[in-house]
């Protein structure tokens, strides 16, 4: 799952990583939507994702695997449809915008209360503050195991890296620690 508050970059960031063309469900602003979709920070914005984007990626290390990505819209209104879209999923991509960090608290909480490995990638806009990877995961208040990121959605080699880096820790996450001699986890 790609997840994150709204005007992230989700879609484009599984259009630069899938490698089929994405299926997106991108709908046009419209005047309706101005008193529930703040456009603060994001005024060129002129579409938005109403149900959910789909790509699809390959991978032959660290095992043979086929990873559907699946991001999720990013609006309060649509969360309902988070918890079919991430039914099986090995983990998640939490993207974040330095210039709205508040609106990835949702996201994050999700995942933590789901226990569904995630990562933390800061998609890097042009306008946006930079901050370090240390000062991120002191922002959101999350764990030192939580990896954190920094990317370009927009880039196909940056958003490689960031799956690549999910699907670790996702496998680490899941990888059974060994028993000690009374049976209970190391």
């Amino acid at each position: 799952m790609i997840a994150g508050g709204f005007g992230v970059g989700k879609t484009t960031f599984v259009g630069a990583l899938s490698e089929i063309p994405p299926l997106v469900t991108e709908e046009v602003l419209t005047d309706v939507g101005q008193g529930t979709d703040s456009l603060d920070g994001i005024s060129d914005k002129t579409t938005t994702t109403v149900a959910m984007d789909f790509g699809r990626i390959t991978f032959t290390h660290p095992q043979p695997m086929i990873l559907f990505l699946f991001g999720t819209p990013g609006q309060q209104r649509f969360w309902f449809m988070w918890d079919d879209l991430c039914h099986g999923a090995i983990g998640a991509v939490v993207l974040v915008d330095t210039r709205h960090v508040e609106k990835s608290f949702a996201a994050i909480n999700y995942f933590e209360e789901r226990h569904i490995p995630f990562v933390v990638a800061v998609n890097q806009f042009t306008d946006g503050d930079r901050y370090g990877a240390d000062e991120v995961r002191d922002a959101l208040e999350i764990a030192a195991t939580v990896p954190v990121l920094i990317c370009d959605a927009r880039n196909r080699h940056s958003v490689l890296t960031v799956a690549i880096a999910l699907v670790t820790h996702a496998l680490t996450a899941a990888t059974p620690r060994p028993l000690t001699r009374h049976g209970a986890h190391a």
